[in-house]
């Protein structure tokens, strides 16, 4: 480098010297080149961003399929950015560090009528068969954005659910009530619903009802919903899920608490249930379309902490 801006003042010089300044020149220039250019890959490779999510327990659910929609399943999943089927609908947006959710109405699944682009926790990788209880307790916690959504011809904004706890029955209990597969209620939809978050929870329609009586779908109903008074918009936001005996807890941006432990709490007991997480649209309009982005994802059984133990949450209801 230091020859390359040095000056040679002695005269004389042979035509076979004057060639090889010329020759040295060339290959200074192209030298600098080449270091402001490494200078500025350097700089762009330090602003490129990339989720921190590990992705080994969910498998995705996508909008596209013949008959019913495809599923990605762990280990295929983890080559995602890779992965031309999932390419379109789950990919990573450097500039933000964010794994994007896109979804529009296409292929569903049998028991909606919308489609999403979806996450759904496997306990144990490829397999849907082990899942957990309120009593067992499960954490979830992610920060997202909903960072585009359609609207609908009236001009107002779809929704999207972002999180849930669905419900799952066993083989024993699908049997006692004769029921063709293992798909029960979900106890929790967390949506995006006009830049606001809103929950909405099942309720039993008979409060004495027990045993047997609690496994049917048809045996709930939605509660009236809640909505968090924080707007929220396009902008991140953190939602924290924490389910223990009897009790489910929502909480947003470590500020806003909403805790159910009713009578409704203490029954759903009774099922098995899993996470999901990502961006399921609950529009059916052609034209209908969003995106969610996750910069982070976590989900724990192990140590989920005790209500007791939590302190400076502003709880808002119960």
């Amino acid at each position: 480098m230091e020859a390359c801006f040095s000056h040679n003042t002695m005269h004389g010089k042979t035509k076979q010297n004057h060639s090889g300044q010329i020759v040295l020149g060339v290959a200074c220039l192209l030298f600098i080149g080449l270091f402001a250019w490494s200078n500025v890959m350097a700089q762009s490779n330090s602003d490129h961003k990339l989720p921190n999510i590990d992705l080994s327990n969910w498998k995705v659910t996508l909008p596209v399929g013949q008959g019913k929609p495809i599923e990605v399943e762990p280990p295929e999943i983890l080559s995602y950015a890779s992965n031309e089927t999932l390419e379109p609908f789950m990919y990573n947006d450097s500039t933000d560090g964010s794994l994007v959710f896109y979804t529009y109405p296409g292929a569903v699944t049998g028991n909606t009528k919308y489609s999403r682009t979806e996450l759904r926790e496997q306990m144990t990788p490829g397999s849907n068969k082990e899942n957990w209880t309120f009593e067992q307790g499960a954490r979830m916690k992610g920060t997202l954005s909903v960072s585009e959504i359609s609207k609908t011809p009236e001009g107002k904004f779809d929704r999207t659910i972002v999180m849930q706890i669905h419900g799952r029955l066993t083989n024993e209990q699908k049997d006692q009530i004769g029921q063709k597969d293992n798909n029960a209620p979900p106890i929790l939809k967390i949506y995006w619903h006009k830049g606001y978050v809103r929950v909405k929870t099942k309720e039993l329609k008979d409060i004495n009802g027990f045993g047997m009586e609690l496994l049917p779908k048809e045996a709930w109903k939605d509660d009236k919903g809640y909505n968090f008074p924080e707007y929220v918009g396009n902008k991140p936001f953190t939602l924290e899920i924490i389910a223990t005996k009897g009790r489910l807890e929502v909480i947003l941006n470590e500020k806003y608490s909403k805790v159910y432990q009713s009578i409704h709490m203490r029954k759903w007991g009774a099922f098995e249930n899993y996470f999901k997480a990502g961006n399921y649209l609950q529009t059916k309009n052609p034209n209908g379309f969003a995106k969610v982005k996750y910069y982070a994802l976590e989900i724990s059984h192990s140590d989920v902490v005790a209500p007791a133990r939590r302190k400076k949450k502003k709880r808002v209801a119960k």
